[in-house]
């Protein structure tokens, strides 16, 4: 049974996978090798509770999204997620498809950004991978499901997020993803799950509907711009945004940093070191 073939790839692959690897904060002895099973579905954004029934062979048909989500956890190599997709019962997302992959050259990268918050979206602004210094900066994104994953949803639907706006900074934002958001729709007509997401936020949110049919182009992005963070418990965090965009691969990183030396910089270095103790 493929289901079952499934789950043992991925079992024996986050045997394998030292925790240390892949940002995973080590405490206490471990009874088995590799990374664990909650772990391993923190990393993937997925539920204990599934990646226990995937493995075991009890749940099937996992999505596209599920499937390259496990792959990108597991730092697996082209072949090894090409043959995950076909135990999947799937094909390979094509060129058709907003890219979701981190290749292991993007990856390397990502992981020299040690205690920066970062975190990456696709084309379409669906919430990729953040790291724990981003979670720990601007609340923790394991827990976030279907549409919540998305930008552009977020935006328009909420929650809010801890970075400070005024109502006409929201508003300017939001046209600009809504405007980016179509040209990435028009970019990738045959990506069924972009046009679901247009879809429901066609059908809940009339302000969608009237941006998506009039916003004019977007401007292109600053390479950089200063936000407020207003952190729960160290209090408003001046920080610089910048993004930095994988062309080949049509993705958004974006990093955070204070200046150094600065009372931001302090603040941001505590928020860090209280939030990953709380996540661990």
């Amino acid at each position: 049974m493929e289901e079952w073939e499934f789950g043992r790839a991925v079992r024996r692959w986050r045997e394998r996978v030292a925790p240390e690897s892949v940002g995973v904060r080590l405490g206490g002895r471990r009874r088995a090798p590799g990374l664990r099973r909650e772990e391993l579905a923190n990393l993937a954004g997925i539920s204990v509770d599934y990646l226990t029934r995937l493995e075991q062979g009890r749940a099937t048909s996992p999505s596209s999204q599920v499937v390259e989500a496990l792959a990108r956890s597991l730092r697996l190599s082209d072949a090894e997620r090409e043959l995950l997709f076909r135990l999947a019962g799937l094909s390979a997302p094509g060129p058709g498809i907003v890219p979701t992959r981190i290749t292991a050259s993007v990856q390397r990268l990502l992981d020299r950004f040690v205690g920066i918050p970062l975190v990456v979206y696709d084309a379409a602004w669906n919430l990729v991978v953040a790291n724990a210094p981003y979670d720990a900066l601007m609340g923790e994104t394991s827990a976030l499901r279907g549409n919540e994953r998305n930008g552009v949803w977020r935006n328009v639907m909420g929650p809010a997020s801890r970075a400070r706006q005024t109502p006409a900074e929201h508003d300017e934002q939001v046209a600009g993803l809504v405007a980016d958001l179509r040209m990435t729709a028009a970019r990738y007509p045959a990506d069924q799950g972009l046009r679901r997401l247009v879809a429901d936020l066609r059908a809940v949110s009339p302000w969608f509907v009237e941006l998506w049919e009039t916003a004019p182009d977007p401007a292109p992005a600053e390479a950089s711009r200063h936000k407020v963070i207003d952190h729960p418990t160290v209090g408003p965090i001046t920080v610089d945004c910048d993004t930095l965009v994988v062309a080949g691969d049509d993705l958004r990183i974006m990093a955070y940093t204070a200046e150094p030396g600065s009372e931001d910089a302090e603040r941001l270095e505590l928020a860090i070191v209280l939030g990953t103790q709380a996540l661990a």
